[in-house]
């Protein structure tokens, strides 16, 4: 029987767990789940045949170490920055892994080491990156094997609450990680290129430059730049490209508003508040506006941000309870993203009936016998409810089909990679669609780099 280790057991594990423990017997696998809490990775199993749950946590080497030994393959489902502690043992023990995370610079270090060893270690490979890396490289691949030439890739994905269950004034629920929403786009520049200009964003302009995206049956969209496009330009091969733009989808609004509290430096991560522990919510808010001996907070606030009492903003801002001097942070030594974090969680977590949605959306531009074209392909997958939702089937599918097809042999070039090779997308897409996980194109005249309908540089 071919043992699977799954390290780490949370939400995005679902759909993952179910695809393989479906084809256990067909497939003579035998899946073991393991999570620092025992009680995660036994709900995780929920009893079922050919699952076992065990307490590992990733940072004790006699409960990691005999673990990954005793597997055929290794999935990490672990935050990315923990990823390295089972990968090394990966290579160590002649394991092939699978993670759906960026591959770190640690982990491309180890390239030539799992080469050596014929070892698979596949990363990028859940929804993005992971489905815009596969869905875009089909695209490219069959526009060159035609003779064409890339002008334009833009790519934009989102986590998204579905048209059904979208009633907020922000709307928008946490389908993934709430801390990867508050700390978006820190840490560095949005950098890209856009008609053969490089252009550049920082942190505190990110959410005030977007461009529209309509998605035909779900309306229009706004999508804002994500940090390093630039990096893909030689891992897609298009170096000679005019534009390229990575970008993350929100409901047209979202970032305006989003960018009130990067404004008041409600999202910093860098340092911890004082006392945040018995803060309240006001006290928060409070805590970044000027003093006064007269004004109220929610006057300091409007006037801070040059809002006015009846606008939007202000409603999605009451919407929050954010001026609520009861609740409290309840987090010791907090950093104000943390704090904003728990605020926004009270708010916004998935309620038991609620579905979410993932979004995609490419855009290609190419010229193909002296003719310029674009293609815009889409995606839209809505979840089930808060538990089988799209994030969790979109993550963990991809992930489980290629590590089938590493177990058997399907999938065989040796190295440190990502899923941008035929014989890695191929595959993979095709079964996706099994899953209601399809991809729409529409060809029309190609106009280039063109967001707003306005002509400029």
């Amino acid at each position: 029987m071919r043992e699977i280790l799954i390290v780490g057991a949370g939400k995005s594990t679902a759909a993952l767990i179910d695809y393989l423990l479906d084809r256990a017997v067909e497939q003579n696998l035998k899946l073991k789940i393991g999570d620092k809490e025992l009680e995660n990775a036994k709900n995780a199993c929920r009893d079922r045949k050919h699952c076992e749950a065990i307490e590992l946590d990733v940072f004790n080497k006699e409960s990691r170490e005999p673990a990954i030994q005793q597997a055929d393959l290794v999935i990490s489902m672990l935050p990315a920055r923990f990823h390295i502690e089972v990968a090394r043992d990966c290579v160590k023990y002649n394991k092939h892994m699978v993670t759906a995370s960026y591959i770190s610079d640690e982990m491309r270090a180890l390239d030539e080491e799992v080469k050596k060893k014929n070892l698979v270690f596949m990363n990028e490979i859940g929804v993005d990156p992971g489905i815009d890396h596969m869905s875009a490289m089909q695209v490219i691949d069959r526009i060159r094997d035609k003779g064409g030439k890339i002008l334009l890739f833009e790519s934009f994905t989102g986590g998204l609450v579905a048209p059904e269950s979208d009633n907020n004034l922000w709307n928008y629920k946490f389908t993934w990680n709430p801390r990867n929403v508050v700390v978006a786009g820190q840490g560095g520049v949005a950098e890209f290129i856009q008609e053969g200009k490089y252009k550049y964003i920082p942190y505190h302009r990110l959410f005030r430059r977007t461009e529209f995206l309509e998605v035909e049956g779900y309306g229009r969209f706004e999508g804002y730049a994500n940090r390093n496009s630039l990096k893909y330009q030689s891992v897609y091969g298009l170096e000679n490209a005019l534009t390229l733009y990575r970008g993350t989808i929100r409901k047209v609004g979202f970032s305006r508003a989003w960018n009130m509290f990067v404004q008041l430096g409600m999202t910093d991560d860098s340092f911890e508040m004082t006392n945040s522990e018995e803060m309240s919510h006001r006290d928060f808010i409070n805590s970044f506006l000027p003093y006064s001996p007269s004004d109220s907070v929610e006057l300091k606030t409007r006037h801070s941000l040059k809002i006015d009492q009846d606008d939007i903003m202000w409603d999605k801002l009451i919407e929050l309870d954010l001026f609520n001097s009861e609740k409290k942070i309840g987090i010791k030594n907090a950093t104000p993203a943390q704090a904003l974090q728990k605020i926004l969680m009270d708010k916004w977590t998935l309620a038991e009936d609620d579905k979410d949605m993932i979004v995609m959306y490419h855009k290609f531009g190419y010229e193909l016998d002296g003719e310029k074209k674009q293609i815009d392909s889409t995606m839209v997958h809505i979840g089930e409810d808060q538990s089988r939702t799209a994030m969790s089937k979109t993550v963990g599918l991809p992930v489980a089909i290629s590590a089938l097809m590493i177990l058997n042999g399907e999938i065989k070039t040796p190295g440190v990679q990502l899923p941008i090779r035929k014989e890695v997308y191929e595959p993979i897409l095709k079964e996706l669609e099994g899953h209601d996980i399809i991809f729409k194109e529409k060809e029309t005249e190609y106009l280039g780099y063109n967001p707003f309908g306005e002509v400029g540089n």
